[in-house]
């Protein structure tokens, strides 16, 4: 496990690897010296002795230079470390175990489907009634990723593409352990090939998901119905309608989050859970009561009659 956590932070660290800054501080402080070079003259000489730290030329354009340099230089440790929060935040919205005894003996219980059923609990198990196995974990993990992507959006195209690739790259790391120590998958040509194919699922989840986003709640919500739920006929419509009013949810509280709270507080919008949503959704809206009230009366004076 050592070696595979250092590995997996080596290759973190090497994407976000700065050139050396060296060179531009050197280009700074030469500037900076021919900047305010002084004038020799026979005064300046006869008062040399007298010199004071008034007549010191001043040194803040040096010393922004070296700050500016030192901030973008530790700007890569401050991203990794920002993205393996927010990443063990959404991962651990849907876990699932499975037993190690199982794995050995090679009696890991199955779904219809033939996928490892483990054991799980929280709220998409037990609310969403969503089968505790590696095609859920990632399933819900990528949907809270996929909101975490939409609001880097909003940061300049440099630094969104920076942390979109470390959170992608915290999870397909995370998914291959799980693969390897979760579920016995001891091949790594296998676990690449797994691998491959949740990075095609990752892709459309994107694409489908902004779709939903522009179009509307019917079609977000079919996004939902076909990835988390896997098309099945049984889903409840209730339930479709609570993720996609906890999306939309999300959403707009990770807008209203400054740029800067990104680093410290960007998995806190992602706490409230999606069954609170029920409320909202059991509420008839205004146009609905409207009809409700109207279809009511008649019965109650037929009843009275």
């Amino acid at each position: 496990m050592a070696c595979r956590s250092c590995r997996r932070q080596l290759l973190l660290l090497a994407r976000q690897a700065n050139a050396p800054v060296a060179a531009e501080l050197y280009s700074a402080a030469l500037g900076q010296q021919l900047l305010h070079r002084p004038t020799i003259t026979p005064k300046a000489i006869a008062y040399e002795h007298r010199r004071d730290f008034r007549s010191t030329p001043a040194q803040s354009g040096f010393l922004d230079a070296v700050r500016k340099t030192f901030q973008r230089s530790s700007e890569p440790y401050r991203v990794v470390a920002a993205t393996k929060e927010i990443y063990d935040a959404c991962s651990k919205a849907a876990p699932y175990k499975i037993d190690p005894i199982a794995i050995k003996a090679g009696t890991i219980p199955k779904t219809p489907e033939g996928e490892d059923l483990g054991e799980g609990g929280g709220m998409w198990h037990e609310d969403f009634k969503l089968p505790p196995t590696f095609s859920t974990w990632s399933q819900v993990t990528m949907l809270h990723l996929y909101l975490i992507f939409a609001r880097l959006r909003n940061l300049d195209r440099d630094a969104a593409r920076s942390w979109q690739a470390q959170l992608v790259d915290h999870f397909f790391f995370d998914a291959e352990e799980r693969m390897d120590l979760g579920h016995g998958i001891s091949s790594r040509a296998l676990r690449g090939r797994y691998l491959k194919d949740l990075f095609v699922q990752w892709r459309g989840i994107v694409a489908a998901y902004d779709e939903g986003i522009a179009k509307g709640d019917a079609v977000l919500a079919s996004a939902v119905w076909r990835n988390v739920f896997k098309a099945r006929e049984d889903v409840s419509v209730r339930d479709l309608a609570a993720i996609v009013s906890w999306i939309r949810l999300s959403l707009k509280m990770l807008d209203q989050m400054p740029d800067e709270a990104l680093f410290s507080r960007a998995g806190t919008a992602l706490r409230w859970p999606a069954k609170n949503e029920f409320a909202v959704v059991d509420k008839p809206t205004r146009q609905l009561q409207d009809q409700l009230t109207q279809n009511i009366k008649p019965v109650e004076a037929a009843a009275a009659a």
